[in-house]
């Protein structure tokens, strides 16, 4: 199923939860160069399909690239097909009020630290940078970042930064997405360096050629397979605990006995009895409510020990 539009219009947008939740989670990312290129949003998502962005992407290859957006602050490249980043509506003037530049400047200013930055921004997007960066070089002096200058100055900045290997940023994509989805560094552990993918539109993930998830093209999250959900127990995350055997697909909250708090919907969780691996599938409320709640579907399991 298609995910819903999400309307950001004014600047109420910025204390929405989906967006509130997306900043805190930003936290848990890291670049994978050591010189980052700033980039502006635009309407057409995910980014990358843009006339601009098609563009830009012509110079930064081998570069980890961020791109600033009000309100949800900032999308690394690798984040940009992740739900909500691509799902939502707003203007892309670059005519920012005081609160968009102060948000989204302390969300870039928390990714990129000490990171040598190439900000190719115009408008309320340099702003931003202006205010909250201090290692910069800003490659559009005419407001005009597809001129021909301003691409030239890009392109001749990207040449004197050292790039990463194709198979390290492949790498440190999935993992992004992985610590994205879980809210915790430890979800690099279900992406290990061996790591292989297959598939165009919704990729399989595989650790000696056995498939543990499958990362959606329509989300841009994963699903697991009942070795990702090994690794979850083993890393304490996203842990649901029963003391009966799966009969069916659903699992009734009345047959709960523990779930780890900050489960939240929609959440990708391990079923375990007795210490061992039983399912895994989707949570259809928080981690308190699985626990709580006397009556309802807990969780849609997907996979099972049969």
């Amino acid at each position: 199923m298609k995910n819903a539009k999400i309307p950001c219009v004014t600047e109420l947008s910025l204390h929405r939860p989906e967006v509130v939740r997306w900043q805190e989670r930003m936290q848990l990312l890291e670049p994978y160069s050591d010189t980052i290129i700033v980039l502006p949003c635009s309407m057409k998502k995910p980014y990358s399909q843009s006339k601009s962005h098609t563009l830009f992407r012509k110079y930064t290859k081998g570069l980890q690239e961020v791109i600033l957006t009000s309100p949800f602050g900032i999308c690394p490249r690798e984040m940009e097909k992740t739900y909500p980043i691509q799902s939502y509506d707003a203007s892309t003037t670059g005519d920012w009020s005081d609160e968009e530049i102060k948000s989204s400047g302390k969300c870039l200013k928390e990714y990129a630290k000490d990171y040598k930055v190439i900000a190719h921004v115009s408008g309320g997007y340099k702003l931003a940078c202006e205010e909250y960066l201090d290692n910069v070089v800003y490659t559009c002096n005419d407001e005009n970042t597809r001129s021909n200058e301003s691409l030239e100055n890009l392109k001749n900045e990207v040449k004197k930064a050292d790039k990463v290997s194709q198979n390290k940023h492949r790498i440190h994509d999935l993992r992004s997405i992985a610590r994205y989805q879980f809210n915790t560094k430890k979800a690099d552990n279900l992406i290990p360096d061996t790591t292989q993918t297959r598939g165009r539109f919704n990729t399989r993930i595989l650790i000696d050629n056995n498939q543990i998830a499958t990362l959606h093209f329509e989300t841009g999250l994963y699903t697991l397979n009942l070795p990702a959900g090994e690794i979850l127990k083993e890393q304490e995350i996203n842990r649901v605990f029963i003391n009966f055997d799966l009969k069916t697909n659903t699992l009734f909250t009345p047959g709960i006995d523990d779930a780890d708090d900050n489960i939240i919907p929609n959440d990708e969780v391990v079923i375990i009895k007795d210490d061992e691996v039983v399912g895994v599938g989707k949570s259809m409320m928080s981690g308190k409510e699985l626990v709580d709640s006397t009556k309802g579907v807990g969780v849609k399991i997907r996979h099972q020990i049969k």
